[in-house]
């Protein structure tokens, strides 16, 4: 028996196949092989065609199960999704996308969301929502509202990423209260839909899906998509859940005082909250996580910097000597000393950022010298501002009553980088445990929970494997802190 995750993200969709029994994936893919277009029409925009994470997740399943045992695609016994967070897709009655869907990384709503913010009251939003409106999935919906209000008119509902790959599959239109909460359309307050946002913003609540448990048979494939995927009709889909809280779950982070973290594209730190809270200034998000109900509250503090992987990947793209790869830039800044001799670089070219009140201020690099730096130092500080600009939001949590003292992460992206992940534990003084796996087996698994294959958390994760522990490096710790001194006051000139 097997079970299938997919993870859609705005790079690539990856899809794996997880024996239910041993937990073991027995096959995985990930389509494109290059990083998938994100379509910007004017600075601060972007988007994807929702067709494109269908037709690429149809492309990762395939393979996928080619991997995988003789016969594994008629032993499916149910699916799971992942998928990028705060995405907008409209649909039509015949539920075709209206437009483009607008991606989490856009930040042409941000000035509506602060209105709206100021508007109805800082402190009655954060009571009921936890988080400002922001430039999340509601105020993204009042932009198309303004600017294209015959097309608004069209649309028949809405719908988050994970929503719409969840249509594709089953014929069924349908959310959930975790999904709700990103798109800060879900009142903790009176635990229901945030009517108080979209009486606000003019939105009837008819355009939403309906809601359903996270852990719950959501439907099942359709004989159209099963051809598709290569799978059997009637497989059901029982977990559905945005990147972030999935991430968490995949590290087998579900408790308050647990703290998760990823860094590709974008990059997290995921801690669980056992009581509903916010930041007063709103600079870091809490949704509902995947467990979460009134009863026992389980919220997720999410502090998201949009500037990470990308920030490597440019670099890669437009410093490096064609050819260079990932290993090889590690390398280089392996021969820069910590700290890259006084020069800072501040990530924050990918959109606002929410934990600098959503300024969207570009990425810049400091104390620059001809004769000095190389290369080398630029890779090494690069990597060190991304663990910067963690530090600096981890801060923040800390202010909240989250103590960081572990983190969680799978061991890829940016924490494949010893300079990236000892410089995170050094300046945060904590164990950080790698562990083998990610979103897409994390589907799978939280798959085998809605199902009712396994019988709580406990028995999903029973299988992770450690990968390593990395500790501070305690007789240079005072080296990081001054590097990060340095960068946090560069930042304070900066952002005044």
């Amino acid at each position: 028996m097997y079970l299938l995750g997919v993870d859609v993200g705005s790079s690539s969709v990856k899809a794996s196949l997880v024996d239910a029994e041993s937990g073991q994936c027995v096959g995985t893919s990930f389509f494109p092989k290059s990083e998938a277009p994100i379509h910007a029409e004017h600075a601060g925009w972007a988007e994807q065609d929702p067709q494109m994470w269908w037709d690429n997740l149809c492309s990762a399943v395939g393979e996928a199960i080619s991997k995988a045992p003789r016969g594994a695609a008629n032993e499916v016994a149910a699916i799971g999704i992942s998928y990028q967070m705060h995405g907008l897709v409209c649909i039509d009655k015949e539920r075709r996308p209206l437009r483009p869907s607008i991606i989490w990384c856009d930040s042409r709503a941000v000035g509506i969301g602060n209105r709206a913010f100021d508007e109805l009251g800082h402190e009655q939003c954060l009571t009921h929502m936890l988080n400002s409106p922001g430039n999340f999935t509601a105020s993204k919906l009042r932009w198309v509202k303004e600017n294209e209000p015959q097309l608004f008119e069209k649309i028949y509902k809405i719908m988050l990423p994970g929503d719409y790959i969840a249509m594709k599959m089953t014929g069924e239109i349908s959310t959930t209260i975790s999904g709700l909460s990103e798109g800060t359309m879900w009142d903790f307050k009176e635990n229901s839909i945030a009517h108080l946002l979209l009486n606000h913003y003019g939105i009837s609540a008819d355009l939403l899906p309906e809601v359903r448990p996270t852990f719950s048979q959501q439907g099942v494939l359709t004989a159209e998509a099963a051809a598709q995927m290569g799978l059997q009709a009637g497989v059901p889909v029982t977990y559905r859940a945005g990147d972030q809280p999935n991430n968490a779950l995949s590290l087998g982070v579900f408790n308050p005082g647990e703290i998760a973290s990823t860094a590709g594209t974008s990059g997290v730190v995921y801690g669980v909250n056992g009581k509903v809270d916010y930041d007063k200034q709103s600079r870091v998000n809490s949704f509902a996580h995947v467990n979460h109900s009134a009863k026992a509250p389980r919220i997720g503090v999410l502090l998201c910097v949009n500037g990470t992987g990308i920030l490597n990947s440019w670099i890669r793209r437009n410093v490096m000597t064609d050819g260079t790869s990932y290993p090889q830039m590690n390398d280089m800044a392996e021969k820069a000393p910590i700290g890259s001799e006084g020069l800072s670089v501040h990530p924050f070219g990918n959109g606002a950022e929410r934990m600098l009140n959503n300024k969207e201020m570009g990425c810049n690099i400091s104390g620059l010298n001809f004769n000095i730096h190389s290369r080398n130092h630029i890779v090494r500080a690069a990597q060190e501002g991304i663990v910067f600009s963690f530090k600096y939001g981890i801060k923040i949590m800390e202010q909240m009553g989250l103590h960081v003292g572990k983190i969680h992460a799978g061991n890829a992206n940016m924490f494949l980088s010893p300079i990236f992940r000892e410089t995170l534990a050094s300046v945060c003084n904590a164990e950080i445990e790698l562990y083998d796996t990610d979103g897409s087996v994390g589907a799978a698994k939280g798959a085998g929970m809605g199902a009712g294959i396994y019988k709580d958390e406990k028995e999903a994760f029973a299988t992770l494997g450690k990968v390593m522990t990395i500790g501070p490096d305690t007789k240079n710790i005072d080296r990081y802190v001054e590097a990060y001194d340095l960068w946090e006051s560069r930042l304070n000139n900066l952002i005044k």
